[in-house]
């Protein structure tokens, strides 16, 4: 049982404390928001998994997006193990460190700053949760390069704060003390607070010289909030320019302020894992003492388990790469700890139902994906262990291998052959290896597996926001001129699909211009636009935007809009190519959208909600959506679920979906409260980010078919959508199906074209084409017994080969040995080539070589009482396959291989009768 600090004789639990933290910043008016998902907005091409609270509002701080509110606060569901945040090599072995964490946050976005978030920090750490003031250091911000000012602003808050020590307030350089988002952009000095646990906390006592200190080397002081003040932008390595308005952005990792709190030695014996642990307890049948001895696999189990249930519930399923692998590895690497304890069946969703027990009143969604969460995690354990016996096996005996030649580290693609054979992820291989002193190639394993990726890696890509400055400065000065409100540019995409406007600013490879030319590629901001800016898995609108001139038809000058985006707020560029004529600054325009290609994207977002609808409605509530694309051409759908759907399944949605467009359904449009909508039942769309209001997409009356949050565009009533037809359904990622489909037009000429592609087939055929079906049928038939017929004759003549060669068998050492080509043969008869000899050949050695279908193989067999005398048919024909440029393996008595140079056959099997010799003791 975890001790907990006491305050008027109440006990603070974990959830009290983050409550405690939300509540005390409502109470100095902050809006309180909930955690964003911790799979980032598609548009995040940074980020595998959201990393820290700032996340959230990172666009506000780079100037592309605003909120209504100016104070914030929130407890941010975190990950933190991909790139250069990654803690998992450290999860287990020490007790702090976490896949999964909780970061509590307040933030000001040009309001409130130093001065208020050094007070409040103060007040919440002595008054609300009495931490004694003696033990609370502060530290500030003084550059050891002299370039940057020394942050005396907030080290004389400090020394205000009542009941401070002056002499607890230290200063610290850049590494320390000086945030940045990037090379360029927002950035500024930041505050740390730190807490004195007392001397026995050092781990560096017997250290001769040894001083403990802030920032020092012992565990004596921890980190446990982070205030840090955005006051500059830079433009350069050199070059910090001060913001007109400053923010403040905090974060404190709730894991540690518990432990503070609670007074204990780990965040593993606080209580936001103690029923974790006694889950884990009560299922090994531990004493305490023996839970205390296998700590490592206890708090590997806690940790992953607990990482892997809000995973899940976010929607990402265990899989082959990206965030899909790192869910797939926590769950295998937890298993295989579990395997330490003695589990030998699945065992983690009775850990998961304890996480969610403990979580699920603050995060709601754990209790709703209950269900599903504790279904992948025995699913995935179940796949697991199948595998991972004869994958560790494998791994034991390459690294007794290693050791035996006195090597230390296993090569990348050894290791990445594992994963991809066995299902052994790195981290469980590394774990494996560690333990027995030796390394693993890290850069080589991934760049095997990059060269064998199934799908390319999402979560690389440029920070974007760089040009929110300069986009900020036209704003700035086009309202300085009162040429566009406080708000900016009027954004309408839903009313209108026209307007007439004034050309307001043309940007032409960054700069500003009066004037642009044939051919140029420019940006056009408009005071207003109709044109739809990319959001949601919706692309980006298209259309023209053109000057006419009083009395006449033809435009003189016209640019083609290929994209429309946000570079900062309040800013819309109409991103295009100058068609014809010399557009300029302050013209007149009409800016027109391509009508026929919105109405083809709204065809195909309406259709989408319809589709999520029925996919649940015929699957099941686990079925939640997992990325989209609403293109004119086409949409995108991916959803969670294990398996693939059978035809009868998707046959089904199909119809479903069609007829809820023929039943002509209404499609209405409503703001809300976001409370409101989701209590009522809406759902949220994956990557979307959400305000206090909400738009919702309501389809059918009276009776709910669809409702949905979402920003996009969509047609009045369903009829419009006309045909919808399944192209695809197939798998994204494990546990994630994909359905691609057509709507409208796309859909008609697919049905143009199939019936036409039906009708030349029953031509050809000479039947009806109701009677395709079966005719193919028949030919399949027809073309299977000749298939048969034609391997019975290529049987029969490989035996007669065989006979001939049998009359060439030599002898080396004495052994019988038959090497020799056989004509266009597969692999399997090759094999049964083998039996043959073996049944005429009592004691001896056979190797066969064949090319089919332009691919050299071969097949060797050694009889059991050579094998005895060294002989091994897996280094037989790999000694072969080698000249081939292939490779084999397989068992001392059978093996088989390939290549890919079938002109080296004959020159292969030349080194047969060495191999042989060589083979022998």
């Amino acid at each position: 049982m975890s001790k907990k600090t006491t305050k008027g004789g109440k006990h603070f639990s974990g959830a009290e404390i983050r409550q405690m933290f939300v509540d005390f910043f409502q109470e100095h008016s902050h809006t309180i928001v909930p955690s964003m998902s911790l799979v980032p907005p598609p548009e995040e091409k940074t980020l595998l998994f959201t990393n820290s609270g700032m996340v959230q509002f990172k666009d506000v701080f780079l100037g592309t997006d605003k909120r209504a509110y100016t104070r914030v606060a929130d407890s941010q569901k975190c990950m933190r193990v991909a790139g250069k945040h990654n803690d998992l090599e450290d999860v287990g072995r020490d007790d702090s460190h976490h896949t999964f964490f909780e970061m509590l946050g307040n933030w000001s976005f040009g309001d409130y700053y130093k001065k208020e978030a050094i007070t409040w920090a103060w007040q919440l750490l002595t008054e609300v949760w009495s931490l004694p003031k003696d033990r609370l250091w502060a530290t500030c911000f003084e550059d050891e390069q002299g370039l940057v000012p020394r942050d005396d602003e907030a080290a004389d808050i400090w020394r205000q704060q009542p009941g401070f020590d002056p002499a607890h307030l230290v200063f610290f350089g850049r590494k320390e003390n000086f945030w940045e988002m990037a090379e360029v952009g927002p950035c500024g000095p930041d505050s740390e607070i730190h807490y004195d646990r007392g001397a026995e906390y050092c781990n560096l006592q017997d250290v001769p010289g040894h001083q403990c200190r802030v920032n020092g080397e012992c565990k004596r002081f921890l980190e446990i909030w982070n205030l840090v003040f955005i006051q500059y932008n830079r433009t350069s390595p050199t070059d910090l320019q001060p913001l007109a308005k400053k923010h403040v952005d905090t974060g404190m990792g709730l894991e540690r302020i518990v432990s503070i709190l609670q007074g204990v030695d780990s965040n593993y014996k606080t209580d936001l894992f103690t029923p974790l642990l006694d889950t884990i307890q009560t299922m090994a049948n531990h004493t305490d003492e023996e839970r205390l001895a296998n700590f490592t696999p206890y708090r590997v189990i806690a940790d992953h388990a607990r990482g892997a249930a809000f995973l899940i519930a976010d929607g990402v399923a265990p899989g082959n790469t990206g965030r899909n692998y790192v869910c797939r590895m926590i769950i295998r690497r937890a298993a295989r700890f579990g395997g330490k304890l003695g589990f030998t069946e699945p065992f983690l969703a009775r850990v998961a139902e304890a996480v969610v027990a403990a979580y699920g009143d603050f995060y709601p969604e754990l209790i709703k994906q209950r269900d599903i969460i504790l279904r992948t995690l025995t699913h995935e354990e179940q796949r697991f262990q199948r595998t991972v016996d004869v994958g560790i096996a494998n791994l034991n005996a390459i690294l007794g291998d290693l050791a035996e030649h006195g090597e230390t580290t296993l090569a990348g693609e050894e290791a990445f052959n594992l994963y991809a054979t066995y299902g052994l992820p790195f981290e469980i291989t590394r774990d494996i290896a560690e333990e027995r002193g030796l390394k693993v190639d890290e850069a080589g394993f991934a760049k095997a597996r990059e060269v064998h990726a199934e799908a390319s890696r999402t979560e690389v890509g440029p920070l974007g926001g760089e040009d929110a400055e300069a986009y900020r400065q036209v704003l700035e000065k086009l309202q300085a001129e009162g040429r566009v409100g406080a708000e900016g540019v009027e954004y309408d995409p839903y009313n209108e699909v026209e307007v007439e406007e004034t050309v307001l600013a043309l940007i032409k490879g960054g700069q500003r211009m009066n004037s642009v030319r044939p051919g140029d590629k420019v940006e056009v901001v408009l005071g207003r636009t109709c044109f739809y800016v990319a959001s949601g898995g919706q692309v980006t609108d298209m259309g023209i935007i053109a000057h006419y001139k009083p009395e006449s038809d033809d435009p003189s000058w016209e640019i083609r809009v290929d994209e429309v985006r946000r570079p900062a707020v309040g800013v819309i560029a109409h991103v295009g190519v100058v068609v014809s004529g010399n557009p300029r600054e302050g013209d007149e325009v009409w800016a027109g959208v391509d009508e026929d290609r919105r109405w083809d994207i709204m065809r195909n977002h309406t259709a989408t909600h319809l589709l999520q609808s029925e996919l649940r409605y015929v699957l099941g509530e686990h079925v939640h959506q997992a990325g989209s694309l609403v293109a004119p051409e086409r949409l995108r759908f991916d959803f969670t679920h294990q398996g693939m759907m059978t035809q009868e399944q998707i046959a089904l949605v199909a119809r479903s979906v069609n007829e809820a467009i023929l039943a002509n359904y209404g499609v209405r449009i409503e703001y809300m409260p976001r409370e409101k909508a989701i209590g009522a039942g809406a759902m949220a769309l994956f990557g979307e980010k959400y305000g206090a209001t909400v738009r919702t997409i309501q389809i059918g009356e009276p009776e709910l078919f669809s409702f949905e949050l979402c920003g996009g565009t969509h047609v009045p009533e369903t009829a419009d959508i006309g045909p919808f037809i399944v192209v695809s359904e197939e798998a994204a990622a494990a546990g994630v199906r994909r359905i691609e489909a057509v709507t409208g037009r796309a859909a008609l000429d697919l049905i143009q074209q199939r019936l036409s592609a039906l009708d030349n087939v029953a031509t050809y055929m000479k039947v009806n084409p109701a009677e395709v079906d079966r005719k193919v049928l028949t030919l399949l038939d027809e073309h299977q017994s000749a298939q048969k017929e034609v391997a019975r004759l290529r049987h029969e003549l490989a035996q007669r080969e065989a006979e001939t060669l049998l009359s060439k068998l030599e002898e080396v050492k004495g052994v019988p040995l038959l090497a020799g080509v056989i004509k266009q043969v597969d692999a399997e008869t090759l094999r049964s080539m083998t039996d043959w000899f073996r049944a005429r050949v009592p004691s001896g050695v056979i190797v066969l070589g064949s090319v089919f279908e332009n691919r050299p193989h071969f097949v060797a067999s050694v009889t059991d009482d050579l094998v005895q005398r060294g002989l091994d048919a897996g280094k037989i024909v790999k000694t072969v396959a080698k000249v081939v440029g292939g490779g084999g393996g397989g068992k001392p008595t059978l093996a088989q291989a390939g290549g890919k140079d079938a002109t080296k056959l004959s020159e292969a099997l030349a080194q047969v009768r060495g191999a042989v010799e060589g083979g022998l003791n």
